[in-house]
């Protein structure tokens, strides 16, 4: 049952106002620990969203549910702290990640019980603030035995939804030395659940789409009409984080044929999406972006991690995942500037008449596909310091280079697959907001990764060319105003 002297109070938001690096319109918790997006659901015309907190601190332990709302996709609101670890229960050591149901009008949590991993329920009678755990759990105490003696104790992250007059869970594990696994599951009323097959297996060593790695975290099976999309957060054989990714198929009959993939968000910042449905039929999907920099630098700071922008999921006619900012975010717009028909001779460099740390920044490049071309953000008056987004036509690529950064922040260079060629212009979208840089192509792909300028005046903006002239069509920047 719920007990209320277990739940901590949340720190007092505005004392990390200051820190530069500390994002103005991606979601953060007041202070502490922040890791995957739980709970995503629509209820009565709000978006809640629930995440993996630790109210003692900014590194990973002590696991609760945080929790927040928005009614626009856009302003946010902190609601106390949902769930938290319930001595001698089945989360003991940590109410770890799942997911949120409505329940023929019952908001009902399914969630990651540690150690061992298990599956909870938990269940709101108040609208989403006081949480009672279901008595009766574990749900579900452990894989069927047949998977268990091969996964090496990873069984995690629910993810459930309604169809056909059941309720159906997709989960996620792994077989040692050999790959991921996502499971299913059905069940007539949450409380008891039949194993149903093994929707997908992964394969460590060959890899057809992309590194499927050695176990499957967080998985969403998202629904699209004639195709679906699994949605996965890849780990490694030793606990590194990779990447979030995807198959697309057809699902039948709790079958799933998959016959295309990719990686959902390039870089080393974006894992463990997690997407709900909206009202108007939109599906919204939010990841958790991790910082890159030394454990130590966000114990100092006193926080830890934040979500990505709100995006829209789409499957195109291809069955290729896309994610595009929700278009809620103009809200957000100020101080719009913009210029038209800029021409860079080969070697240049021009700075934009604009700066800060939070902005938006949309620009199209008309260029012949032959050098090296993009704009940089961050920028020091010098050029010292900045962070490059470097189109490479004869690669087909992005790439984002950390130039002049503290070594010590560990910042690697990453890159993407982007289409250029001489009959169509070049699009990005691009957000920079204190220390997270994520960029949207015209083709759809994005790339998310984490920056730590050490000066305070790395606020500038410019674009340049290397070996070829480039024509800067359209570039359009505003300056966005805090979700708080």
């Amino acid at each position: 049952m719920h007990n209320p002297n277990l739940i901590p109070e949340l720190p007092d938001r505005a004392q990390l106002a200051g820190d530069r690096h500390r994002p103005l319109f991606h979601f953060a918790p007041p202070a502490n620990w922040l890791n995957d997006p739980n709970g995503l659901i629509h209820w009565d015309g709000t978006l809640h969203l629930f995440y993996q907190y630790n109210p003692n601190g900014p590194f990973h332990g002590t696991i609760h549910w945080g929790h927040a709302s928005t009614q626009d996709l856009v302003r946010w609101r902190d609601h106390p702290v949902a769930l938290a670890p319930t001595p001698g229960g089945a989360d003991a050591e940590g109410c770890w990640s799942g997911c949120a149901v409505d329940n023929n009008g019952t908001p009902t949590f399914v969630y990651t019980g540690v150690n061992p991993q298990t599956v909870c329920l938990a269940v709101s009678a108040d609208d989403l603030e006081i949480w009672q755990k279901y008595p009766g759990n574990p749900v579900i105490a452990a894989p069927p035995p047949e998977i268990a003696a091969h996964s090496g104790h990873d069984f995690r992250d629910p993810y459930v939804w309604r169809e056909d007059g059941a309720w159906w869970m997709v989960i996620g594990a792994r077989r040692e030395g050999m790959g991921g696994l996502v499971l299913l599951y059905r069940s007539a009323n949450l409380t008891q659940w039949e194993f149903v097959r093994v929707l997908l297996a992964g394969d460590e060593q060959a890899s057809s789409f992309f590194y499927e790695g050695a176990m499957w975290e967080c998985p969403n099976l998202l629904d699209f009409g004639d195709r679906r999309a699994l949605i996965i957060s890849v780990q490694d054989a030793q606990w590194r984080l990779q990447h979030a990714a995807y198959f697309s198929g057809i699902y039948n009959n709790g079958a799933f044929a998959p016959d295309t993939g990719e990686v959902l968000v390039y870089g080393h910042a974006f894992y463990a999406p997690q997407a709900t449905r909206l009202a108007d039929g939109r599906i919204v999907l939010f990841g958790w972006l991790r910082e890159t920099r030394p454990l130590a630098a966000s114990k100092a700071a006193g926080w830890n991690g934040c979500m990505s922008l709100p995006l829209i999921a789409t499957l195109q006619a291809d069955g290729k995942l896309r994610l595009t900012p929700a278009p809620e975010l103009a809200a957000l717009r100020r101080n719009e500037w913009t210029l038209n028909d800029l021409p860079l001779a080969p070697h240049a460099t021009h700075a934009l008449d604009v700066a800060g740390t939070a902005l938006e920044i949309d620009v199209t490049f008309e260029a012949d596909p032959i050098d090296d071309y993009g704009i940089a953000v961050c920028c020091s008056p010098d050029g010292a310091e900045q962070t490059r987004i470097v189109i490479k036509p004869e690669q087909g690529e992005l790439w984002v280079e950390h130039v002049g950064a503290d070594p010590s922040l560990a910042l690697l260079d990453e890159r993407m697959p982007l289409t250029v060629t001489p009959e169509q212009p070049v699009h990005l979208r691009v957000f920079v907001d204190g220390s997270v840089l994520e960029i949207f192509t015209g083709d759809g792909l994005c790339l998310t990764t984490r920056i730590y300028p050490q000066r305070a005046d790395s606020q500038g903006v410019t674009v340049f060319t290397a070996g070829a002239p480039v024509d800067v069509k359209q570039l359009t920047v505003w300056a966005l105003s805090s979700i708080w």
